[in-house]
């Protein structure tokens, strides 16, 4: 391995930190859903609306930090965002009334999805060529698995020490967020003196986001990630599903959940990569099939006897179909390759794609939440996986009409390769 390779990988593994740091406390529910239930006196809808209020803000604010990491240095925003968000959890941690909830889980999106995920993007999709792109979004998504993993057990192991109680959750929001102040603070002095870091880019970037707009191939793979993501959205609920209709315990309800929306991705993220690459050679073939692929799981996880015999089984089938979504989250940014993007706007089509593809968090949870509050028991989750299952038949299609436009795209510069020569 040459110098240029270990200096690119390094630079990959301080990114993959900070992805897997900043949104611990934005997604608390990933691991605490029914403690903050128990101890912040939240109900499904209430938790819903947090995450909406996030998601609003966020996707309000996608494009302006797209524009921000077209023009300012990525090294600096990087750390930003990281440290803004600790310093907003140490204040989390104090049980804030619901009002003041809103405006915490608000500002969160402000540092984790204006100030950092776009100008990461960027960072990561510069990391390498076009040919690359399948395996560093996967090996992004599934380093940032490992680093969530091991952050939010250990969180769950300060949450199970403190008492399992209200002191238990507020330790556990205090320890996510000094490993962001720290996480913030690494990246600082890792990325500082790398003059290579940060490649040159036009200073116009309101130019650059005009630009952007105009391209078709964004608009399609932007979809094509809302669609990704509102099936995402609903993996959520597989943790209240469990408790409820198999009994399973809170403990384990936490363990569960750390591995559905954290470990998988371990797993999915690469492996999504590089069957996308190296079977499909497609990240928008891959993504079609996948959709399909999650319409049987679904099936089998409605079909599994209500009882605590079956436990094992419930929590197998619902980490299978978490984890064939979390080899698509893996790998749905890797078509910006594939429908030539130029390299300059990076940041622009990044902030369209995130305000695009990450729109259904404003609403989805909210959705998912209020149908279970009104329906409670097995009609609700019926009701949700049946949703789930239609906007997959939906994202099937989508990912069809990306595929179709991604091999329109490669007969052009064929022709004119052609010509050329």
């Amino acid at each position: 391995m040459t110098a240029r390779d270990k200096a690119k990988w390094l630079r990959f593994l301080v990114l993959v930190i900070g992805g897997g740091t900043i949104y611990k406390l934005a997604n608390l529910k990933d691991a605490f859903y029914v403690p903050m239930q128990e101890y912040m006196g939240l109900t499904h809808t209430e938790i819903g609306m947090l995450l909406s209020a996030n998601a609003i803000i966020a996707t309000a604010l996608f494009v302006l930090g797209g524009v921000l990491a077209d023009r300012f240095d990525t090294r600096k925003l990087i750390p930003i965002g990281l440290i803004g968000t600790g310093s907003l959890g140490l204040y989390l941690a104090t049980f804030p009334p619901f009002n003041s909830l809103m405006v915490v889980f608000s500002l969160l999106a402000v540092c984790a999805d204006c100030i950092f995920w776009p100008a990461l993007l960027k960072a990561i999709r510069n990391l390498g060529n076009d040919n690359e792109q399948g395996r560093l979004f996967g090996f992004l998504e599934g380093g940032r698995g490992v680093v969530d993993t091991l952050v939010a057990f250990s969180a769950l192991g300060v949450f199970v020490a403190m008492g399992s109680g209200a002191e238990g959750l507020k330790s556990a929001i205090i320890f996510y967020s000094v490993i962001d102040i720290l996480a913030g603070t690494l990246t600082w002095l890792l990325l500082k003196d790398n003059a290579t870091y940060a490649p040159t880019t036009p200073q116009n970037s309101m130019a650059n986001l005009f630009e952007a707009i105009k391209v078709p191939g964004i608009w399609l793979v932007s979809l094509n990630v809302f669609m990704v993501y509102i099936v995402y959205c609903g993996l959520t609920y597989f943790i209240p599903y469990l408790k409820d209709m198999y009994e399973l315990p809170v403990a384990l309800v936490g363990a569960y959940g750390i591995i559905n929306q954290y470990f998988l991705k371990v797993l999915g993220g690469p492996s999504g990569g590089f069957i996308a690459d190296k079977h499909f050679k497609s990240s928008s073939r891959y993504l079609k099939w996948a959709f399909l692929a999650l319409l049987p799981t679904m099936a089998i996880i409605v079909l599994i006897p209500k009882s605590h015999t079956f436990i094992y089984a419930a929590m197998a089938a619902t980490l299978s179909f978490a984890l064939i979504v979390f080899s698509m989250r893996g790998v749905f940014w890797a078509p910006m390759g594939e429908v030539n993007i130029p390299r300059h706007i990076t940041g622009s089509a990044f902030g369209i794609g995130c305000l695009i593809g990450y729109a259904p968090g404003m609403f989805a949870y909210v959705i998912y939440g209020a149908i279970l509050d009104k329906f409670p028991g097995q009609t609700g989750y019926n009701y949700v996986f049946s949703l789930m299952s239609i906007l997959a038949i939906i994202g099937f299609i989508v990912s069809s009409q990306l595929c179709r436009a991604t091999r329109s795209k490669v007969a052009v510069v064929d022709e004119n390769a052609v010509a050329q020569s």
